[in-house]
């Protein structure tokens, strides 16, 4: 059973309604459905440094999931109206360290990052342009507060919910659930000379663990976020037992994160929701929009016993409060 009741929400209500300006607008989607419209580096392709995707609950409250390098900056047409930023874990793939100047540079296996986004990130010049509030665990907020001043941007609006915790943000319940990965900041993201002892020695700042997010929507739809994270008795302990998750998105790539065949356990006997969308291959997935075969996301299409749908740039994927497809479905 989901998770139907939220409890001990701080409220605070951020953004107002608008539409999604994905490449494809979410065309037959029911009103009360959340719309999933993924940002990578090729339009219509599942690409290698894919991370970033849009959540838009059914009131309009608009999610940033781990903006990384495929976000063309805060003037990217493809945000819209950004209310709440997500963050994973530190790592420059997931902040963004560089990001790309457009769309289709580069191919879906080497895509061009070309702007440099140092000491800064994506992810917060996107926050302070959008006036968007930046939700963390561990010690990350603390971190994000510093740059969204140094950037022009309000310090308040780096806000922390911590595991067990959860914050209501525009009508969208957030907590941090266990990630095992880890969680260092390169000394290119700081300033000073702590960044040069750092960088001397070969270390990175600590920001506390990294993290997933379990969203519960007003529609009831519960969607798991896994960030970058290894196979975890909280998937089943929190994830399924205590939220009833849905949807998932599961990260695949193996060496860093789960493999194929690791995150479709994951899927199949510790969290079982209603579908799962592939994320963080580290390969080309896709050609011309198709799924190519031989690769690790066809693998973990053919291993998970639940719909899996392939976060495809700019095409947005709709599901119902039972985590049901009911647009842009494969």
């Amino acid at each position: 059973m989901s998770k139907k009741t939220k409890i001990g929400a701080v409220k605070g209500l951020v953004g107002g309604v608008c539409l999604s300006l994905g490449l494809v607008s979410g065309a037959g989607a029911a009103k009360g459905d959340v719309k999933v419209t993924p940002l990578g580096s090729h339009d219509g392709e599942f690409c290698a440094l894919d991370r970033a995707m849009v959540f838009e609950d059914p009131n309009g409250t608009r999610i940033l999931y781990d903006a990384g390098r495929t976000v063309a900056g805060p003037d990217d047409p493809r945000l819209g109206n950004i209310d709440v930023v997500l963050v994973s874990h530190m790592h420059g793939d997931h902040l963004g360290d560089r990001r790309i100047k457009e769309t289709n540079a580069g191919n879906c296996g080497g895509p061009e990052f070309p702007v440099v986004t140092l000491p800064q990130s994506n992810t917060v010049e996107i926050a302070v342009k959008k006036q968007a509030k930046i939700v963390t665990g561990s010690e990350m907020p603390a971190f994000f507060a510093a740059k969204l001043e140094a950037a022009g941007g309000d310090s308040a609006n780096s806000m922390l919910v911590r595991f067990g915790a959860e914050l209501d943000v525009g009508g969208v319940a957030i907590t941090t659930v266990p990630a095992v990965h880890s969680n260092g900041v390169s000394p290119s993201f700081l300033t000073g000379p702590l960044a040069e002892y750092l960088k001397a020695a070969g270390v990175g700042a600590s920001v506390g663990p990294p993290t997933g997010y379990v969203l519960t929507f007003s529609n009831d739809l519960v969607v798991y976020l896994s960030g970058d994270t290894g196979i975890t008795a909280e998937q089943k302990l929190v994830v399924n037992d205590h939220y009833g998750a849905e949807l998932v998105v599961m990260n695949i790539g193996d060496n860093y994160t789960t493999g194929p065949k690791e995150a479709a356990y994951v899927i199949n006997d510790l969290i079982d929701p209603k579908a799962v969308i592939a994320s963080h291959a580290n390969e080309p997935a896709t050609s011309g929009g198709k799924l190519k075969q031989g690769t690790k996301t066809a693998l973990f299409r053919d291993l998970v016993k639940v719909p899996m749908h392939v976060p495809l740039s700019g095409r947005t994927i709709a599901f119902n409060g039972d985590g049901g497809c009911t647009a842009g479905c494969d």
